[in-house]
C-alpha cells in the first residue's frame, strides 16, 4: 500500500510561509461586491468604536453562501476582507500537488491571509470553501490603509487572527510530533463534529486525507480501525463519533 503524510518540516513550512515570514498570497472572492442589507449582531465587531463600526458596516456589505461554495480562488487578487457571521469557512493550501487544510475560519473570524494579501496586492496560494451555509461581511479593502491608520483598534483584528493561526500551527506541530495517525484522525474528527455542530461527519475518505495530508488508504484503514474498538461509527450517510 502506497502511504504517505506531510512531515513536520513541510507542515511547518507551509505554515510558516503563510504566517510568520510573511510572503502571504493576496486573495481574490468569487463574488461581486455589492451592499446587499441582512439583520445581523453587530457586537461581533464589539473591538471596534461606535462610530468606527458604524462606518464599516455602511460601506461592506453582508452575502450568505450554500455549502460547498468555493469563494476563494488560487492566483487571484483580494477585493473584499471577510468576516464570518454565521457558518465556517475553511482555508486549503496545495503542497506538492497535494492538499492540505490551513485551518477553519468560524464566526467572528478572518482570514489573516487575506488580511496581509489585501495591503500587498500579491497572487494567491489559498483557496477557501465553505463547510456549511454561511453568512459573510465583506469590507472593501480599498478603506482598509485610512482605517488602519486613524483606527489603531482595527489592528487588534489582524493581531488577534495572527495569534491564533499560530497557536494553531504550534498545535498541529506537537500533534505530528506526538500522536499517531489513529489519535490524530480521531480527534480531527471530533473537532469537525464540534465545529459543523454535527454529530454525523460527511465526509469521503478522499476528503479527510486531503484535510491531514495523508492517502485515502491510510485513512480507510485508520477508520477500520477505529470502528473495531468502537469509536466511530460508518454508515452510507457518513462517520459517527462515539464519545470516550
Amino acid at each position: 500500500m502506497w502511504e504517505y503524510e506531510y512531515s513536520t518540516k513541510d507542515l511547518a513550512g507551509v505554515f510558516i510561509q503563510c504566517l510568520g515570514s510573511f510572503h502571504v498570497s493576496q486573495l481574490e472572492y468569487n463574488f461581486e461586491i455589492n451592499h446587499t442589507v441582512m439583520e445581523f449582531d453587530k457586537q461581533f465587531l464589539s473591538f471596534l468604536k461606535p462610530q468606527l463600526r458604524e462606518e464599516v458596516i455602511e460601506l461592506s456589505s453582508v452575502k450568505e453562501f450554500s455549502k460547498g461554495t468555493e469563494i476563494l480562488r488560487e492566483e487571484q487578487y483580494v477585493k473584499v476582507l471577510p468576516i464570518v457571521i454565521e457558518g465556517l469557512v475553511k482555508v486549503y493550501s496545495r503542497f506538492n500537488e497535494k492538499e492540505l487544510l490551513l485551518y477553519y475560519i468560524e464566526p467572528s473570524q478572518s482570514c489573516v491571509m487575506t488580511f496581509y494579501a489585501a495591503l500587498k496586492n500579491t497572487p494567491s496560494q489559498v483557496f477557501a470553501v465553505t463547510e456549511e451555509a454561511s453568512k459573510i461581511l465583506l469590507i472593501p479593502v480599498k478603506y482598509l490603509p485610512g482605517w488602519l491608520k486613524d483606527h489603531p483598534e482595527f489592528n487588534e483584528l489582524f493581531y488577534n487572527q495572527f495569534n491564533l493561526r499560530y497557536t494553531e500551527l504550534l498545535n498541529t506541530i506537537g500533534h505530528l510530533l506526538v500522536d499517531n495517525m489513529d489519535k490524530r484522525l480521531y480527534d480531527h474528527l471530533k473537532k469537525k463534529s464540534l465545529l459543523t455542530k454535527d454529530s454525523t461527519i460527511r465526509m469521503s475518505h478522499s476528503q479527510i486525507a486531503n484535510e491531514l495530508g495523508t492517502a485515502r488508504e491510510v485513512v480507510t484503514r485508520v477508520l477500520s480501525k477505529l470502528k473495531t474498538e468502537g469509536k466511530v461509527v460508518q454508515n452510507s450517510i457518513g462517520i459517527k463519533i462515539i464519545e470516550e
